[in-house]
């Protein structure tokens, strides 16, 4: 029958059976522990690498939310948003003002003279390459035109090399053929654009429009004038960018100022400590699902991974002992006064609404200095989670390492194994078909013996 090894042929043993029981009694103990060994650590590796991936994400939104101002309930307007847009930061406060705009920022904007040919004209006929120098603020950046180059492979080169400098080049065709026009991102008196070299691009070049300040007042003070569009520091807090200049209305004789306002709403200071308590969950639910014993379906407990795990509780003691402790320099110091608590059994936040408006209503500002500041909520969490967070060097990273190092030498106990036991069944092997072979010679001289002898008395019969 194919597949069928058949063995102690000489001594009717099942020599086969005998060496692969010895062997596998052999390699058992040592392969149980491996594999063992090597599902605790796969699976500590697993639960720890999605415990810092929630860490990561959970320090990455404490960031955001110290950055985008989300404790101060602040919600920002424009009267009319095609003249400019608001966004409050740090230190922005309630408060009213009239913007006009009388200029907007513009940037430099040069063209080359006209190529009749079109965007397929040489520009470089000669053997050698040339340069093309293209000057701004006291800033040289030198284009290398080889020979044969086209205008629009310059301009091509010119976006490809100096794109990410806010440099930027088109080509405007019309019926007396095409030209090479150069702007920057870079606006404000002072930042012209110039041309020089060899290359003779820059012959015959002509201004289209010289750079320009923004010019604005707020609440009819002095002018004021900006580089850019962009404004951060005209108002407290208060980032302001420009779109276009006041309108003047039919009939009116000056323009009309916009409306710029910033005040404070208690739906989006919710939205901002609702989005806290939703990025403190996700955290929780990370470490409660490798940490938590779980109940079966027949009532018997299952623990988890990570359960009883040491580096996990005293990391969750570090997070709740930030949360617990007191801050801020209002009359309430705790989340708690606000209706916010923990769940003795997930250790999840909740939020009372009912707690919550009472509190708000009376002590809203409160919150900002809760959580903002060097010593607020946020800038604790993130340094009493740091030393577990960090990427190389960090307790979850050092973990990360030292189970992958178990892992490596598991698998290097697991081929040293392999190779004793394959010499091992060489070995037995070789030594039961010896065993076999002597078996069946010892046999076939009793037979031979036992033949002769049964010969001789047979004669003697006769």
């Amino acid at each position: 029958m194919a597949g069928t090894t058949v063995s102690g042929i000489g001594s009717n043993i099942d020599t086969q059976a005998i060496v692969t029981s010895l062997v596998n009694a052999e390699k058992a103990p040592k392969q149980t522990q491996i594999n063992t060994q090597s599902a605790k650590a796969t699976t500590s590796l697993s639960s720890i690498g999605k415990i810092q991936a929630a860490l990561d994400a959970f320090r990455g939104a404490l960031t955001s939310m110290g950055a985008d101002n989300s404790f101060s309930g602040l919600t920002s307007t424009s009267s009319d948003e095609k003249v400019a847009t608001i966004t409050t930061g740090n230190g922005a406060s309630n408060g009213t003002y009239s913007l006009l705009v009388t200029q907007l920022a513009s940037a430099s904007k040069l063209s080359t003279r006209v190529f009749a040919g079109g965007a397929s004209t040489v520009v470089n006929s000669g053997t050698s390459p040339t340069t093309l120098t293209i000057s701004q603020s006291g800033k040289n950046y030198d284009l290398s035109i080889p020979a044969g180059a086209t205008l629009q492979q310059v301009r091509e080169s010119i976006n490809s090399q100096f794109g990410t400098s806010g440099l930027s080049a088109n080509i405007l065709t019309d019926s007396t053929g095409s030209r090479l026009v150069l702007t920057s991102t870079t606006m404000g008196v002072g930042s012209d654009l110039t041309l020089s070299g060899n290359s003779g691009l820059n012959t015959g070049s002509t201004v289209i429009e010289a750079p320009k300040d923004a010019k604005y007042r707020i609440d009819g003070g002095a002018e004021m004038i900006s580089k850019s569009n962009s404004i951060a520091d005209a108002i407290s807090g208060i980032n302001i960018k420009l779109l276009s200049i006041s309108p003047t209305a039919a009939g009116a004789s000056a323009p009309t100022p916009t409306t710029i306002s910033v005040t404070t709403s208690t739906p989006a200071l919710k939205s901002g400590v609702k989005g806290f308590v939703d990025t403190y969950n996700a955290l929780m639910k990370a470490i409660n699902a490798e940490t938590k014993v779980t109940k079966a379906a027949d009532g018997t407990s299952i623990a988890a991974t990570l359960t009883g795990d040491a580096t996990m509780r005293s990391l969750v003691n570090s997070i709740r002992s930030e949360l617990n402790a007191l801050s801020g320099t209002g009359t309430m110091k705790s989340l708690a006064q606000f209706g916010i608590s923990t769940s003795a059994d997930t250790g999840l936040l909740t939020m009372d609404d009912k707690k919550w408006d009472k509190a708000v209503a009376t002590n809203a500002a409160d919150l900002s200095s809760i959580f903002t500041g060097s010593s607020g909520l946020l800038a604790r969490m993130a340094t009493a989670t740091d030393s577990y967070a960090k990427a190389s060097t960090g307790i979850l990273a050092e973990r990360t390492k030292s189970l992958s190092e178990s892992l490596t030498d598991l698998q290097k106990q697991q081929d040293s194994l392999d190779e004793r036991i394959a010499a091992l069944q060489t070995s037995l092997t070789a030594k039961y078909t010896a065993m076999d072979g002597l078996v069946a010679r010892l046999r076939a001289q009793s037979d031979s013996i036992m033949t002769t002898l049964n010969a001789l008395n047979n004669q003697k019969d006769d």
